[in-house]
């Protein structure tokens, strides 16, 4: 029996890539955390990522050559699944597995959106959680971002209390395309930037309209409206770059995932009112760099975001040279001229804010506020929206036929 609050939560990290080195960053601001384990297939991932954590002063961090050594150390409580897709269930099933022969003192896990590439595995994902006996949370790290939080609360406390509930909220989200070959592919991604960033869009808008202190659940949703096109990463001379830049892993000319994606889902709050959520993703977008944008209206009121309107910007003439980098923006696509600088990345895109919230709900032994059941929640809507576009209509819930359901993209041998 784990004894808690604990004084410091020793957390695992299972994934060393792109959005691991995120999370790393995000932990500075993050107190009663210790990084002490990581576990990567490759080895010299692990070493650079352990080194990482030592640099930081976040721990003394064990580099594990496997990911059993890993969940049966004596010094991990919680588990970060940051892996790939298409692993994220394996490493549930292998860390269940450890814990029920009673070779781990893991008591927490946290997983990455999204949850899991379908509604069944998905719902698997949550029941090995469930009888593991873990605690459990749904890293999406819109729900905490900055102008999130202290956007809701204003909203709900000063406008939706004096003139009513807020009844549509819009999110978009866009950029020029992941870093990695398995995002560009199907069945490991489990489809295209529907699954990829749609599962932030629906998040943050199912959050931002759930009143406060109420489960996410209170709304319930009615129907869905997907669309998803190939805008510009199927022309022949974008699939040929994609071709040159991961070798043949990643075909666009005869495997493509949807670049775009657009989705409508209408909802139904406490008393019957309709609600509606508006989102668009894309990986077609080539701007300063990644793109998010936050609606919330209401009877007498609106909450506006944009994540590149910032209050830093710093201008590079011509005559300024340097090489492709990511230092002023998450995915940037230039290097000179007027350019938006997000100053504290890992804090406005809600990754510290996030990990806060788990270490300490973790650390005391509290129910966090995204669980996996919200990450099951969000996999039905994208199912629903891929279902939608693949048939041309208009999906309602509740939806059977999902619990079985693969994008078309994401089946193999199609």
């Amino acid at each position: 029996m784990t004894a808690l609050p604990r004084q410091t939560l020793r957390i695992g990290f299972v994934g060393t890539g792109f959005i691991a080195r995120f999370h790393l960053q995000s932990l500075i601001g993050v107190r009663n955390v210790e990084v002490t384990g990581v576990y990567s297939r490759k080895a010299e991932n692990r070493e650079r990522f352990a080194e990482a954590v030592r640099e930081l002063e976040l721990g003394i961090c064990r580099p594990h050559g496997s990911l059993d050594h890993l969940l049966s150390a004596g010094d991990v409580d919680a588990i970060w699944i940051l892996s790939p897709n298409y692993t994220r269930l394996e490493v549930m099933r292998t860390l269940h597995a450890e814990i029920k022969a009673g070779r781990s003192q893991v008591f927490a896990v946290a997983c990455e959106k999204p949850l899991a590439r379908t509604v069944a595995e998905a719902r698997e994902m949550l029941h090995l959680a469930q009888d593991a006996g873990l605690n459990h949370g749904y890293l999406e790290n819109q729900v905490f971002c900055t102008p999130v939080l202290r956007g809701k609360e204003i909203i709900w406390r000063r406008a939706a209390l004096t003139t009513g509930r807020p009844y549509l909220a819009r999110a978009a989200e866009e950029h020029s395309g992941p870093h990695e070959p398995w995002f560009w592919q199907g069945d490991k991604q489990g489809g295209g930037v529907l699954s990829d960033m749609m599962c932030h869009s629906v998040e943050v808008a199912r959050h931002l309209l759930t009143a406060p202190g109420a489960a996410r659940n209170s709304l319930k949703v009615k129907a869905v409206n997907g669309t998803v096109a190939n805008l510009k990463w199927t022309r022949p001379a974008y699939a040929d770059q994609l071709r040159q830049r991961y070798g043949n892993e990643v075909d666009y000319r005869n495997r493509p995932s949807e670049d775009f994606a657009r989705a409508t889902v209408t909802l139904e709050d406490e008393e019957g009112r309709e609600l509606m959520i508006e989102a668009t993703t894309s990986w077609a977008y080539v701007g300063a760099g990644l793109r998010i944008q936050l609606e919330l209206l209401g009877p007498e009121y609106a909450l506006e975001y944009n994540s590149l309107g910032t209050g830093l910007k710093i201008f590079l003439s011509r005559a300024v040279k340097g090489s492709e980098g990511e230092d002023l923006v998450e995915k940037q696509n230039a290097e000179q001229g007027l350019m938006p600088v997000l100053e504290d990345e890992t804090g406005v895109y809600g990754y510290t804010d996030e990990n806060r919230h788990m270490v300490e709900c973790f650390r005391k032994g509290v129910k966090p506020l995204e669980t996996f059941e919200d990450g099951l929640a969000v996999v039905e809507i994208l199912m629903g929206l891929y279902r939608s576009a693949e048939i041309g209509a208009t999906l309602h819930f509740p939806a059977p036929e999902l619990e079985t359901y693969v994008p078309l993209v994401a089946r193999t041998g199609v």
